[in-house]
């Protein structure tokens, strides 16, 4: 018996039909069935799913012999399923990648549920990917699994069957299955979530919803969008039956009012002439369905005017406050808009006369991680060169909140402020991690440079042109013209220097000469490690991890990768965990556990500094390790999802062919790996020897020294020269006692 039955109707998706399949048959997690159904197709479905049945024996093809429609071709599917969980896709959408196998170690986490509901993304024919807006009411927060009552907002997310897994078991005690015609979801989806005894939910895209320019319902104008009204009578007739389930006829007649009304503004689906039918027909259906009784869900006034004027039969009035509405929001819009506009006018006006008084060559403006405080490779570079170049002037661009961090010399500049502009227009010198203003127009003398922030293992810039989802914007030819500005851009190795001058290729100059965020590894002392130590509130004599994860460019909230609990019991007093969450989760309010061995060092803004506080890193896919393993500490790899963050995101090489020391693939491996010892070993020792040699070939403590003599100074020759790997001392880690002996475990496949 296969742990999943994927369903796929089919009917007239012959473009897409393939790539549907494939998305099914090329997941990571091979146990599954995948039932084609043709719906009596009229073009080249059939053979397509023949062609896949006679290479694939996990696929089972159905062929119907009048075309059904789209609940029945499901049912014929559910007919021949043997899966434990039933899983549902349209021929034109498509499984993410890695989808199954989340979808699977969700069910085991959360108890077997009846339903687990999982997270989708529109895919446009432009090429645009879009996650579903109401993504954050699949938190992973609270009870693994539940009862619909304890999580209403999940019967406010689209009530389509595809973005869910059903427990076979379950679906054949309830009797569901699908009625004929459109909107054939609803009839399902209500009395699945209504009547489940578990729910759970995933935090994670795991279908690509395909938005098609033709051919779709939701594009067709056709009297079968009336379908809608058998729909919801079936919905309540079945509530009628169950009469547990009554209390939720208020919640359900709200959704209905906001489908009704959804679908009589939608212009392309309704023909003219079924219009009056059709609001005739809701406020039958709502006046007949209206349960007494304190609204579920919080309403606007307008949804509930709307709503109302509906269930009344109002037409003439629901249209003139509709008409009323867009007017009045176009108003807004225009009213704002004025507001800004005045004042990014008079912005832009002062900018371009600012642009046209002498440039002042003592001013050098910073900036790091979008308006962030003073961190990174432009306060090292800030620091040295007030330190080397006393008569220059410095200014930091950062948000009020961090103004704080700033040093008492460097004046603050709030973005989109006079001064801010005053100073992006007549700054001899503009040194960012990130990227300026998309306004700014570098001027002939200014000089630009773009320090970047990490070592590139995943992709950037235009090696991202393939993988929508994964890049903050699709404007290339922007990303392009902001590297036409640089003037020198910062490569911690040989690997960087490639990678960068291939995906943001321009008439840059590239510096090899370490990145100087790191140049602290090599200047502070034993004394600052362990007052460092101190203030972190870190025990004496422990053993500090820093973990120290990257963020998934396939999920919004913060993924939870370890047990902290299980992973400190099972290492025992004698370790520390400093946990650090990526900026992307940043406004994430989900706290971890309190424990006494367990440190969150989130807020903390000098990452080295919790470098040098470590003992060792653990990490995923983090540009962290690159500059971690210019302190030769320990690092271990915690690769517990690889295959989707490869496919998400892409790589420009495989990790664990070249570690920087040991992987552990399971939370169990990696308790193994410090248990044992293994993280100190030799072997660990000579993959970071390796790791040193290829990516920390210029970090020796002098990077920032080279940058403001060779950028600010005019000095062409690198100076200091770059001091060989072996005669470099970094930092040593506190000391600590002496380990106990290595547990006899079993280490296979802990190292590549």
């Amino acid at each position: 018996m296969p742990r999943f039955s994927v369903i796929v109707p089919a009917y007239k998706v012959q473009a897409y039909l393939q790539e549907s399949l494939d998305s099914v048959l090329t997941q990571s997690y091979p146990d599954l069935e995948l039932i084609a159904v043709d719906d009596a197709s009229p073009d080249a479905c059939g053979s397509i799913i023949d062609e896949y049945a006679a290479r694939d024996p996990r696929v089972t093809a159905v062929h119907l012999a009048h075309q059904l429609g789209l609940g029945p071709a499901r049912n014929a599917g559910l007919a021949r399923a043997t899966g434990d969980y039933l899983v549902f896709l349209d021929g034109d959408d498509t499984l993410a990648p890695g989808a199954l196998q989340a979808i699977t170690d969700r069910l085991k986490a959360t108890g077997s549920p009846d339903v687990l509901v999982y997270d989708y993304a529109r895919t446009f024919w432009t090429g645009e990917l879009v996650r579903n807006r109401l993504s954050h009411r699949l938190s992973e927060e609270g009870p693994a699994s539940f009862r619909l009552a304890d999580r209403p907002a999940l019967l406010g997310m689209l009530m389509v069957v595809w973005n869910k897994a059903y427990r076979r078991d379950y679906v054949e005690r309830e009797g569901l299955e699908f009625p004929p015609g459109f909107y054939e979801d609803t009839p399902w989806t209500y009395p699945a979530l209504l009547a489940a005894e578990s729910v759970a939910v995933l935090d994670r895209v795991c279908v690509h919803y395909r938005q098609r320019r033709t051919g779709s319902i939701l594009t067709t104008s056709t009297r079968r969008h009336l379908d809608i009204f058998d729909q919801y009578d079936r919905v309540f007739g079945y509530l009628a039956t169950r009469p547990e389930l009554e209390r939720w006829r208020p919640a359900v007649h709200r959704r209905m009012a906001e489908h009704f009304c959804a679908l009589y503004a939608d212009p392309r689906r309704l023909p003219g002439a079924s219009r009056a039918e059709f609001f005739g027909r809701a406020s039958a259906l709502l006046r007949r369905y209206r349960a007494p009784g304190p609204r579920p869900l919080s309403l606007s006034r307008t949804d509930r005017v709307r709503h109302l004027l509906m269930r009344l039969g109002t037409r003439r009035t629901y249209r003139l406050l509709s008409a009323l509405r867009r007017a009045a929001l176009a108003t807004a819009r225009t009213g704002a808009t004025t507001c800004r506009g005045l004042r990014e006018a008079a912005l832009r006006l002062h900018y371009r006369i600012q642009r046209l008084l002498p440039l002042r060559p003592e001013l050098a403006v910073f900036s790091a991680y979008w308006h962030g405080g003073y961190a990174c490779n432009p306060a090292a570079i800030e620091a040295k060169l007030r330190e080397l170049a006393p008569r220059m002037r410095t200014a930091w661009i950062c948000d009020p909140a961090h103004a704080a961090t700033l040093p008492r010399q460097t004046a603050a500049l709030r973005p989109g402020s006079a001064a801010y502009w005053t100073a992006l227009a007549r700054a001899g010198y503009l040194v960012t991690n990130v990227n300026f203003d998309r306004a700014l127009v570098k001027r002939p003398g200014q000089v630009l440079v773009q320090t970047q922030h990490g070592t590139p293992l995943k992709r950037v810039g235009l090696d991202l042109q393939d993988r929508p989802a994964a890049t903050p914007t699709t404007d290339f030819a922007g990303l392009l013209r902001g590297a036409d500005q640089w003037d020198y851009l910062l490569s911690a190795n040989r690997h960087s220097t490639l990678v960068w001058e291939k995906a943001l290729p321009s008439s840059y100059t590239t510096l090899e000469y370490g990145y100087p965020r790191n140049d602290v590894f090599h200047r502070a002392t034993p004394s600052d490690v362990l007052e460092l130590r101190a203030r972190l509130g870190i025990p004496a004599g422990s053993t500090a991890i820093l973990y120290a994860p990257t963020h998934r460019d396939y999920r919004r909230s913060r993924p939870d990768h370890l047990d902290f609990e299980r992973v400190l019991r099972d290492l025992g007093p004698r370790f520390t965990i400093l946990t650090r969450t990526h900026l992307t989760y940043a406004d994430c309010d989900r706290p971890w556990e309190a424990h006494p061995r367990l440190l969150d060092v989130s807020s903390h803004p000098s990452v080295e500094e919790l470098c040098l506080a470590s003992d060792a890193l653990v990490t995923d896919y983090s540009s962290l390790m690159f500059d971690y393993a210019a302190l030769d500490r320990p690092i271990v790899i915690h690769a517990d999802d690889w295959e989707a963050y490869e496919a998400a995101r892409g790589t420009y090489f495989d990790l664990r062919s070249c570690p920087p020391g040991a992987i552990a693939r399971t939370e169990d491996e990696l308790v193994d790996i410090f248990t044992t010892g293994h993280w100190q070993g030799s072997r660990s020792a000579q993959l970071r020897s390796a790791f040193r040699a290829r990516f920390c070939s210029y970090d020796d403590g002098h990077a920032a020294e080279r940058v403001v003599r060779r950028v600010f100074l005019g000095q062409p020759t690198p100076l200091p020269a770059i001091l060989p790997l072996e005669d470099r001392r970094p930092t040593p880690p506190a000391p600590t006692p002496t380990p106990e002996p290595p547990l006899a475990h079993l280490t296979a496949g802990l190292w590549p």
